[in-house]
């Protein structure tokens, strides 16, 4: 392989999907565009680092591991991790949001505020709504009433999420129904965190986001080693890294 480049993950701008390589370059992504990976000759799986930075030791990591760093880096990147409640004290508003992928499958999940609807797009919900935002902790502590007061999960199997797509409803008012539902009754809750400002309904749809309504591009074979797949779809996988919500 003459020249090796090492993917950083999967992300989204306001122009759709991108490809992150090390060292900050972004490819974007189409509808239908095949993809391919490939490992280098005596390559090794290396551990990417934590909070944005590089292993500094550039450890390997287990091939049968199922995390992407090495345990110092581990240790590191859960030490600051919103997902741990170990910064209780950020002083950045978050939004509290509830997400739907298919029919019976809604979830209630947090994002800082400054991300706008990345998260969503990076979990593939179908559609979404604002419930409301606040402190971090506010906004925890919301998620945790709906979970507690209406059995609302606040995480979705990635392959529960796939068959879904299969059928979806093909009407946007559909799709928003059970969203618009469960939206009025969380509202209508008592135990409001007095730090959270309550958002309306306004049901958000990336079905066109994520190409739903096309037909599939035909996937021909590639390489031996190399793994294909339609950009449509991909967007579970950030999930892996070690984020929730």
């Amino acid at each position: 392989m003459a020249q090796a480049w090492r993917c950083a993950g999967l992300s989204w701008t306001a122009d759709g999907p991108v490809l992150i390589w090390d060292g900050g370059r972004r490819s974007a992504l189409t509808w239908g565009k095949t993809v391919a990976f490939g490992v280098a000759e005596g390559g090794v799986r290396r551990c990417v680092g934590a909070r944005g930075n590089a292993c500094p030791l550039g450890a390997p990591v287990p091939a049968r591991s199922t995390g992407a760093r090495c345990e110092e880096c581990a240790r590191l990147d859960r030490a600051h991790s919103v997902a741990a409640d170990t910064l209780a004290d950020d002083p950045r508003p978050y939004r509290v949001y509830l997400a739907w992928f298919g029919p019976g499958m809604t979830k209630v999940g947090i994002t800082a505020a400054r991300r706008g609807p990345a998260r969503l797009l990076e979990q593939g919900a179908v559609c979404f709504s604002w419930l409301g935002t606040g402190p971090l902790m506010a906004a925890r502590r919301t998620e945790e009433l709906l979970r507690a007061a209406l059995r609302v999960p606040d995480r979705i199997p990635y392959a529960a999420k796939r068959a879904a797509r299969a059928a979806l409803p093909a009407a946007a008012e559909e799709r928003a129904g059970e969203l618009a539902e469960l939206h009025a009754r969380a509202l209508a809750l008592s135990g409001w965190p007095e730090s959270l400002d309550p958002a309306p309904f306004a049901a958000v749809d990336h079905v066109a986001a994520f190409a739903l309504g096309r037909a599939p591009a035909p996937v021909g074979a590639g390489p031996p080693g190399l793994r294909r797949g339609r950009t449509a779809g991909l967007t579970e996988g950030l999930d892996r890294r070690g984020g929730r919500g």
